[in-house]
């Protein structure tokens, strides 16, 4: 609009009809400039190695495309706008992103706002973004209770599966390993006490049961530890040809730092979050080849390796082979909803989402109940990339290394 009021422009006009067209239009500031963001994530505290891979460089080149493309057309509103971050460290605390979700909705009054990282946080975060009716893009979340979810709070939206695709799928390829004599019957799990691994070691420890293996060692361990000797020490002695660790990033690394001193060289050694990190070969050296884990990537994709140099150029290291790609592509469908709404309708825009069906790096995606089911479920490091072995739609970039390589000693 002009500087003319609402009001000022139904006493000039003076007819009802433009009275009742005017009073149906979204109300939208005369000063407003871009279309607001917010989100809270963790920049410290024990989340940010998870939330410094996954999350925020992905939020920092979502921003960069639109506003490189000349922002987001509003058809309705007649304006194209780029996008206007605000941000919030949410110290890896779910309540500090409870109350930084509510800062945002209420003093702040942003248009959309963003998932911090991890299956605890989002879960934790869910009540919020229902009570403001903000959609909630969760992808970095691992749950079996997506479905109940979504039938509670009907503007959330789930992008990384549930316990079970990740677990059912990797007992598959190792059903076929053992059925081959690559590998013998016993495994071992070990999985971090959250809401992650909860969940995998839910639906793992019945499926590796009623696939006939001998699970000799199945136990948790605090969020935060930092010594795995004692679970190494362990299960070294138990002769197991595959070991599972459902971890998180700081587990992840010290598993297999621990393990190659301790020279624990299963044929199968398959963690959690963080193998399908980039600095992963950093912190594992030589003895990443052949390391399994959750994730992967189509590695002759165009739009992943498009996706990489990007990502790579503008925040000076590539994406994680999981969840990085996959909240890129939740973040293309909010981009695409909003400009197929035309304005800023929270409401209608989460329709638009559950309904439509968008192109994104990930390929043309339609979410199925609020859900994306198309996931890469189980990957191993091959030649320098984190390929992808298992897919819930039957396609593998890969066939697995089994036996992985003998670690290479410390050094």
């Amino acid at each position: 609009m002009t500087n003319l009021s609402r009001r000022t422009l139904l006493q000039a006009m003076g007819t009802g009809a433009l009275a009742t067209a005017l009073a149906s239009l979204p109300t939208f500031a005369q000063d407003r400039t871009a279309i607001r963001i917010g989100y809270a994530v963790s920049k410290t505290g024990a989340n940010a190695g998870g939330a410094g891979i996954s999350t925020i460089p992905n939020y920092l080149l979502w921003v960069d495309d639109v506003n490189k493309a000349g922002g987001l057309e509003l058809s309705k509103l007649g304006v194209t706008l780029p996008l206007e971050v605000t941000e919030y460290d949410d110290r890896s605390s779910a309540e500090e992103t409870v109350r930084a979700i509510e800062r945002l909705a209420t003093q702040d009054n942003v248009d959309f706002i963003l998932p911090s990282w991890g299956t605890g946080s989002n879960l934790a975060a869910g009540p919020t973004f229902d009570r403001f009716q903000f959609p909630q893009l969760a992808g970095t979340a691992v749950t079996d209770m997506a479905p109940q979810l979504v039938q509670r709070w009907k503007n959330s939206f789930w992008f990384l599966g549930g316990g079970h695709d990740y677990a059912n799928a990797l007992v598959d390829l190792l059903v076929k390993q053992r059925d081959a004599g690559a590998i013998n019957n016993k495994v071992a799990i070990a999985s971090v006490a959250d809401g992650f691994g909860i969940d995998l070691s839910k639906a793992a420890t019945p499926a590796f049961e009623a696939a006939g293996f001998e699970l000799v060692y199945d136990k948790t361990y605090p969020l935060g530890t930092s010594d795995f000797a004692p679970i190494i020490n362990e299960v070294s002695g138990l002769g197991v040809d595959t070991f599972v660790a459902f971890s998180y990033p700081p587990d992840t690394f010290a598993l297999t730092q621990q393990s190659v001193v301790a020279n624990f060289s299963p044929k199968i050694f398959y963690l959690g979050v963080g193998t399908a990190f980039p600095i992963y070969p950093n912190v594992a050296g030589p003895n990443h080849n052949g390391v399994m884990g959750v994730g992967g990537i189509d590695p002759d994709s165009d739009a992943i390796a498009a996706y990489f140099e990007r990502h790579t150029a503008l925040v000076g290291q590539a994406p994680d082979s999981w969840a990085s790609a996959v909240t890129y592509a939740s973040l293309e469908i909010l981009g695409q909803a909003i400009t197929r709404v035309g304005d800023l309708d929270k409401a209608a825009v989460s329709a638009e989402i559950a309904s439509g069906e968008f192109d994104t790096i990930l390929g043309k995606v339609k979410l199925v109940d609020n859900q994306l089911r198309a996931l890469w479920t189980v990957g191993q490091w091959q030649d320098g990339k984190f390929v992808g072995l298992a897919h819930t739609e039957g396609k593998a970039a890969r066939e697995p290394v089994v036996p992985k390589p003998a670690w290479v000693p410390a050094s």
